[in-house]
C-alpha cells in the first residue's frame, strides 16, 4: 500500500474497498432486528464491514439519516480484540459523509454537530489506543461538491467552530476552555469532495487546481460519483463522464505534482456502476485509476458471504489497476459532445417518467432509515418540477417492470457522429458486456402490454408513460438489438424465472394489490443480486 501523509501528520495507507450504507440491498442480513437496518445494526454493519468482509475503510453517512454518534465508542468496546489487531486510523478507516449545510438546509446542525464529534472520536481512540496513536477520524466527505471554495469552507469551520475556540476564557481569571476538555485533535481535517453535477465533473481539475494553490494538501482523495449521474444523464452518459473526470484527476496531478486518489461509487447494477462480485476483474478494467471502491448493500448482502468477501479480497489486491491517461482536449471534446446528445435522448425519456416514477417508488422498500432530504439535485432530485426518487428506487421499479433503465436514451446513439461513437466506445470498454448482461432482464411480455396501452395501464402509470415513453423505449430496444447486436429478452432458466417476477409484479399493480407487488419486486431484486 502507498504511504501518504495523513491530516494527523502520519504516514498513512490509502484503503481500497469503502464498505457504505446504500440501501440497495433486496436480502437482509441474519444480524439485522427486522427488514430496515439502523441503529445497533449499523454499528455491527460497520464491524461486520472490517471483519467479515474485509473492507478497509466505512464510510459512516451522517447526511439524511439518522445515525448513532458513538459509533466508535461501540465498535472499540464492543469488539476490542478484532480493533486491537486492526488499528483505525492506522489500518482501516472510518470516515463521515457529513451535509452540504449550503444544500441541505434542515441538516446544517448535523453538519456542524458531525465536525464537533471528531475530536470526541479521537479522545475515545486515545483512551483505546494509548495517547502515541494518531487520529482515528481525520477525513470527510462532502456531497455535491462543485467549487474549491465548498471545501476551505468547510477545513475552516472546523478550524473556528472546533479548534479555536477551546482557547477561549471561561472565566475572568483566564482559565481557558482546554483546561476543561482537553487539546482538540486533529487540528486539521482533510475534506474529501463527492462530486457529482455534469459540469463539476468534466472540469474537475479546474477546481482542485485552485484548491492545491491555496492549501497546498500533501494530498488529495476525490470522491466520483456514479449513480446519481446515471439517474441524471443516463447510462452511457454517467460512465463516460466518470471516464472523463478519472482522466482531470490524472492531469491535474501531472500538473501539479499532488498525489490524486481517485474514489467511485458504485452499485451493483450496470446502471449504478456494475461492482459486483460476480463482475470485479471488468470492473477494474473499466475504472484504470480508481483506488478506492465502495462495496455497497447489494454486494455485501445480495451474494453468498464467502463470494463477497472473496471479490473484495480481490479488489483490495487489484485497485489501483494504474493511472487513468489525460484526454487530450480534443477526444475531451468530442466525448463532452457525445454525452450531450445522449444525455438529451434519456431526459426527454427522464421527463415523461418521473411523475409516475416517484408516485411508485414507495413500492420500493427502504433498507435504511432515512430522514427527509431538502435541497437540489442529490437530496430532493428534481426534474422538471417533478420530485425524483433515489436512483436506487428509480432502478430497482424499471427492472421489476422488465425494462433495464441501461437502455433508456440508446437512440441517441444514433446522433453520434462516427468520431464521437469511437470516442464513447473507447472510453466505456464494457459497454457491449453490461448491456448484454441487462438486456436477459428485459421482459417482452411487459414490453407488449405496455406497447398495446388502455385505459388500465393508463389509470396506473399515466398517459406519458404507456403513450409516450413506451414508444421510445421500444426504440432504444431496437438501437440496442439493430446497431449494437445485444440479445434482449430471457435466455437462460434464471431469466425465464424473472421474467414471471416481472409479469407478476405488473398484474400485481394492475390489481392494486401493493403488497403483493412488493413482495414481487423483492424477488426480483434477489435474482438480479441487488435491489436497485
Amino acid at each position: 500500500m502507498l504511504g501518504v501523509l495523513s491530516g494527523g501528520g502520519l504516514e498513512r495507507r490509502i484503503p481500497r474497498t469503502m464498505s457504505s450504507q446504500h440501501p440497495d440491498n433486496a436480502s437482509v442480513p441474519a444480524w439485522a432486528n427486522g427488514e430496515v437496518i439502523a441503529g445497533e445494526a449499523e454499528v455491527r454493519e460497520a464491524y461486520e464491514a472490517y471483519s467479515t468482509y474485509g473492507c478497509e475503510e466505512v464510510m459512516w453517512d451522517a447526511e439524511g439519516k439518522d445515525i448513532d454518534p458513538h459509533v466508535l465508542r461501540k465498535l472499540l468496546s464492543s469488539y476490542p480484540d478484532f480493533f486491537k489487531e486492526r488499528l483505525i486510523g492506522r489500518d482501516i478507516f472510518l470516515t463521515f459523509r457529513i451535509p452540504n449545510p449550503y444544500i441541505e438546509e434542515a441538516e446544517r446542525k448535523v453538519f456542524l454537530e458531525a465536525l464537533q464529534s471528531i475530536p470526541r472520536h479521537n479522545d475515545v481512540g486515545r483512551a483505546f489506543y494509548g495517547d502515541d496513536h494518531g487520529p482515528c477520524m481525520f477525513e470527510v466527505i462532502l456531497p455535491f461538491t462543485t467549487s474549491h471554495i465548498d471545501l476551505v469552507r468547510v477545513k475552516e469551520a472546523y478550524k473556528r467552530a472546533v479548534v479555536e475556540p477551546i482557547e477561549k476564557m471561561v472565566d475572568f481569571r483566564g482559565h481557558i476552555l482546554r483546561e476543561m476538555v482537553g487539546d482538540v485533535l486533529p487540528k486539521d481535517i482533510e475534506v474529501i469532495p463527492l462530486i457529482e453535477d455534469f459540469e463539476s465533473l468534466v472540469s474537475v481539475s479546474s477546481f482542485l487546481q485552485k484548491y492545491i494553490e491555496l492549501l497546498s494538501p500533501k494530498y488529495l482523495r476525490v470522491f466520483i460519483a456514479r449513480s446519481d449521474p446515471a439517474l441524471m444523464y443516463g447510462f452511457i452518459p454517467a460512465t463516460v463522464i466518470a471516464k472523463i473526470a478519472l482522466s482531470e484527476c490524472s492531469a491535474i496531478e501531472n500538473r501539479m505534482g499532488i498525489p490524486i486518489y481517485p474514489i467511485i461509487g458504485s452499485g451493483c447494477l450496470p446502471f449504478r456502476g456494475h461492482n459486483s462480485p460476480s463482475n470485479v476483474e471488468r470492473f477494474v478494467e473499466e475504472y484504470v485509476g480508481v483506488w478506492t471502491v465502495t462495496v455497497q448493500s447489494g454486494f455485501k448482502y445480495d451474494y453468498k458471504i464467502s463470494e463477497a468477501a472473496e471479490a473484495v479480497s480481490r479488489l483490495n489486491k487489484a485497485l489501483p489497476k494504474g493511472r487513468a491517461p489525460p484526454l487530450e482536449e480534443d477526444i475531451k471534446e468530442l466525448a463532452i459532445s457525445a454525452t450531450l446528445k445522449l444525455s438529451q435522448h434519456y431526459r426527454e425519456c427522464l421527463e415523461l417518467v418521473a411523475q409516475t416514477v416517484s408516485q411508485l417508488s414507495t413500492i420500493v422498500p427502504p433498507r435504511r432509515s432515512r430522514k427527509l432530504h431538502i435541497g437540489l439535485f442529490s437530496y430532493s432530485r428534481q426534474y422538471q418540477g417533478v420530485p425524483l426518487p433515489r436512483a436506487i428506487p428509480f432502478t430497482a421499479l424499471f427492472y421489476t417492470l422488465g425494462l433495464p433503465p441501461e437502455i433508456i436514451g440508446l437512440r441517441g446513439l444514433r446522433a453520434l457522429s462516427e468520431e464521437e461513437y469511437d470516442v464513447v466506445r473507447e472510453l466505456h470498454r464494457n459497454m457491449l458486456h453490461d448491456l448484454n448482461f441487462v438486456g436477459g432482464f428485459l421482459c417482452w411480455e411487459n414490453l407488449s402490454m405496455l406497447a398495446e396501452g388502455g385505459e388500465a395501464l393508463i389509470r396506473l402509470l399515466g398517459s406519458d408513460f404507456v403513450e409516450r415513453f413506451i414508444p421510445r423505449y421500444m426504440e432504444d430496444v431496437a438501437v440496442a438489438e439493430e446497431m449494437l447486436g445485444i440479445r434482449t429478452g430471457a435466455r437462460t432458466l434464471s431469466e425465464r424465472k424473472y421474467t414471471n417476477t416481472a409479469e407478476n409484479f405488473l398484474i400485481s399493480l394492475l390489481e392494486g394489490d401493493l403488497q403483493e407487488a412488493r413482495s414481487e419486486l423483492v424477488r426480483g431484486g434477489r435474482l438480479r443480486k441487488s435491489l436497485g
